[in-house]
């Protein structure tokens, strides 16, 4: 307990500490709000795809570029992500290949790419290429002060977004053809949706990864929905499960020390959705064999 407490103020007082958690508690937010949308239409598995098709994209922005600046890598992974989204729905749309087989083949094919143009890049590019990597499984340590504002600014515009589309969102998700009659863009709609997915995708694959970071936008939602049939409070307390997922996981994996703040942050989701599958108040399993009984 004395070397605890002798470790909390020196953490506490780190800049970068609170930078990453700052970040962590936004991006959660952010992503539990947008992950709500994205469960209810059914579209968490292309929200998948987005975030390892990725990887090529930061990539190829590196090979362009020759340097890791992070807007540069964000925007590659943001043309990527949107290219595999398109070539999902021309798959979908023009042959007789349902959805999730789409979606198996665009994440096989992208991610293999990634992994393969890394591979190239560590062995051909010598210069500046350190910890290109961690962009696979996050690595919030590596993280300065003006990649973590860059990530809490673009939560902040995400989540304002999501609000002001609120409405919007919501018909155009549960009736599209009322939607239509009342003069509603569904068209425009779902593409500002996925818009926000890749957003979510691509600000955030530094922090908790590609491989990670589509558990980011969907568990928060899940347990969300365990509480409530209210989309409104459902939106709410997707993104509050998903900061307490983001500080949790930024403030255990400083305390312990050595682990990695994705996993970790994944993790606190993770433990956020069973406790919900157990005694979320709408759906629990616990409240409904009480029920039952």
């Amino acid at each position: 307990m004395n070397e605890l407490f002798d470790l909390i103020p020196s953490f506490v007082t780190s800049a970068n500490f609170r930078w990453v958690l700052t970040g962590s508690l936004l991006l959660g937010f952010a992503s539990g709000m947008i992950g709500s949308f994205v469960l209810l239409k059914k579209q968490s598995l292309i929200s998948d795809a987005m975030a390892h098709a990725a990887l090529p994209g930061v990539c190829i922005g590196f090979m362009i570029f020759q340097e890791k600046s992070l807007p540069i890598l964000l925007l590659g992974a943001a043309l990527t992500s949107l290219i595999a989204t398109h070539l999902i729905q021309i798959i979908v749309n023009h042959s007789r290949i349902k959805s999730d087989a789409a979606i198996g083949i665009i994440i096989s094919v992208f991610f293999g790419f990634g992994i393969v143009l890394l591979t190239f890049i560590q062995q051909n590019f010598t210069s500046n290429q350190a910890g290109l990597d961690s962009f696979i499984f996050g690595q919030a340590a590596s993280l300065i002060r003006s990649d973590v504002q860059l990530i809490a600014i673009s939560s902040l515009v995400l989540v304002i977004i999501s609000t002001l589309c609120f409405k919007e969102f919501k018909i155009s998700i549960f009736d599209p053809s009322f939607a239509k009659n009342i003069g509603i863009n569904v068209k425009f709609f779902n593409g500002l949706l996925l818009a926000l997915v890749v957003g979510i995708v691509v600000i955030g694959i530094q922090m908790v990864g590609v491989v990670l970071i589509a558990s980011l936008l969907i568990t928060p939602a899940l347990a969300a929905r365990y509480w409530t049939d209210n989309l409104s409070i459902m939106a709410w307390l997707g993104g509050i499960f998903g900061s307490i997922s983001g500080m949790t996981g930024a403030l255990s994996s400083t305390i312990i020390g050595d682990l990695p703040t994705g996993p970790m942050i994944v993790l606190s989701a993770s433990a956020i959705f069973f406790i919900s599958l157990l005694l979320g108040k709408s759906k629990g399993l616990v409240v409904k064999a009480v029920k039952v009984r």
